[in-house]
C-alpha cells in the first residue's frame, strides 16, 4: 500500500473513521445519565449500572470506552471517575455541552451524512430527500425533536454570550434586535452589561417561544420585547444595530442575501448589523482545528447553507446593499468571528 511505502501511519484515519462510534458513545452515557450517576465519586460499574436500569458486563464496557475518550478514567479494575472535560456532560453543571452532544450525534441529524457524497455532487441537502421535508420543517413537524434542537443552540450560545458583551462597542447603539434570536439567551447577557441600551428578539412563534421567561428571569421584561415573524419576509423596525447569530450560515447565498437585505431595508444611516459566524481562512491551515470545514459539509447536507471566507461575506454583503466594515475574531475558545457591516 502507499501508506506503508512512503511511511504514512494509517492509524490516523482509522481513528477519525471510528469518529461516529465515539459520538455515539457520548449519546448513550448522556441518555443513561453516566456523568451523573458518578458525580464527584469513585463508583463501581456495577452500582453506576444499578442505578441506569442497565447489566453491570454492558456498563463496564460503556465506561471503559468512555475512559478510552478520556470521559472518565479507570481509577482501579471496574471502579470509574468523572475526568474534568467529562464532567461537561453532567446537564445540571454550568456550561455543560448535554444537550449539543444529544442534538448532534442524534439519528435526525445524521441520516443525511449517509448521502454527502450525493450532496457533494448536486450541491443540494440530502436531509429533504431523506426525510421528505426541509430540516425546520421537520422540526416543527416534531416538537419533542425541536426542544432538543433548541436547547443544544442554547447551550452553543452560552459560549458567545460570556464573552460578546465585553468583545463588541455596543454603548455606539440605542437598541438591539436580535434577528433568529430564539430564546434570548445572547441578546440578554448583552443587555445585562449594557443597562442603556434595550432590545427586541425576533424569531419564528416556535423560536421565540422560551424568550420571556428568559427575560423575566433576568429583569429584562421593561427593556426588551419578543416579535414574531419570518426573517425571509422582513426585519422588525426600530433598532440601529441587527445582531445575527449561526444565522447566515443555515442558507444558501440567495436566501442569506435575502435576511440581510430585510435588515438593510430598516437600518438607519448610523447603524450596523453585526454577522457572528465562523470565517474561514482562504486556505485551510494544517494547525488549525478542523471543525468548522465539518460544520460546512453539515449545513450542506441538513440545511443547503455554508461556512463562508472573508470574500465570500464581501460579496453576500455587497449584494444586500451592505459593506463590511471589520471582521474580529472573538477569540478562544469561541471560534466565531464578529463580522461589522454598515449600509453600502
Amino acid at each position: 500500500m502507499a501508506g506503508e511505502r512512503d511511511g504514512a501511519d494509517p492509524r490516523q484515519l482509522v481513528q477519525l473513521v471510528f469518529g461516529s462510534m465515539a459520538a455515539q458513545t457520548l449519546r448513550a452515557a448522556t441518555r443513561m445519565r453516566v456523568v451523573e450517576l458518578i458525580g464527584d465519586k469513585e463508583r463501581t460499574a456495577a452500582e453506576v449500572a444499578a442505578e441506569a436500569g442497565a447489566r453491570p458486563e454492558g456498563m463496564i464496557r460503556l465506561l471503559r470506552a468512555l475512559a478510552g475518550l478520556g470521559v472518565v478514567e479507570e481509577r482501579a479494575p471496574g471502579t470509574f471517575a468523572v475526568t474534568p472535560v467529562g464532567a461537561l456532560l453532567d446537564s445540571g453543571r454550568p456550561g455543560n455541552v448535554a444537550a449539543l452532544v444529544l442534538a448532534m450525534a442524534d439519528p435526525t441529524m445524521l441520516r443525511g451524512w449517509e448521502h454527502l457524497d450525493e450532496a457533494v455532487r448536486t450541491g443540494e441537502p440530502t436531509f429533504d430527500t431523506v426525510f421528505g421535508t426541509d430540516f425546520f420543517g421537520h422540526l416543527r413537524e416534531h416538537p419533542e425533536e425541536s426542544v432538543r434542537f433548541n436547547a443544544a443552540m442554547s447551550q452553543s450560545t452560552r459560549a458567545t454570550a460570556t464573552t460578546l458583551p465585553r468583545a463588541f462597542d455596543f454603548a455606539r447603539f440605542r437598541t438591539i434586535a436580535d434577528i433568529g434570536g430564539g430564546d434570548g439567551t445572547l441578546l440578554s447577557a448583552v443587555l445585562m452589561e449594557h443597562p442603556g441600551l434595550t432590545g427586541i428578539i425576533y424569531d419564528t412563534e416556535e423560536g421565540v417561544a422560551q424568550a420571556p421567561a428568559t427575560l423575566e428571569r433576568h429583569g429584562l421584561t421593561e427593556r426588551c420585547s419578543t416579535v414574531a415573524g419570518d426573517f425571509f419576509r422582513s426585519a422588525p423596525e426600530g433598532a440601529d444595530l441587527y445582531l445575527l447569530k449561526s444565522i447566515v450560515h443555515d442558507w444558501s447565498d440567495e436566501r442569506a442575501v435575502t435576511i440581510l437585505s430585510n435588515c438593510r431595508a430598516v437600518l438607519p444611516p448610523d447603524g450596523r448589523v453585526l454577522i457572528l459566524e465562523h470565517v474561514l481562512p482562504e486556505a485551510v491551515d494544517p494547525e488549525a482545528p478542523g471543525f468548522a470545514y465539518l460544520s460546512d459539509l453539515n449545513m450542506l447536507v441538513n440545511l443547503g447553507g455554508r461556512e463562508r471566507t472573508r470574500a465570500d461575506f464581501d460579496e453576500l454583503c455587497g449584494r444586500a446593499g451592505l459593506a463590511v466594515v471589520s471582521v474580529t475574531p472573538l477569540g478562544a475558545p469561541n471560534p466565531l468571528s464578529m463580522i461589522e457591516v454598515a449600509a453600502a
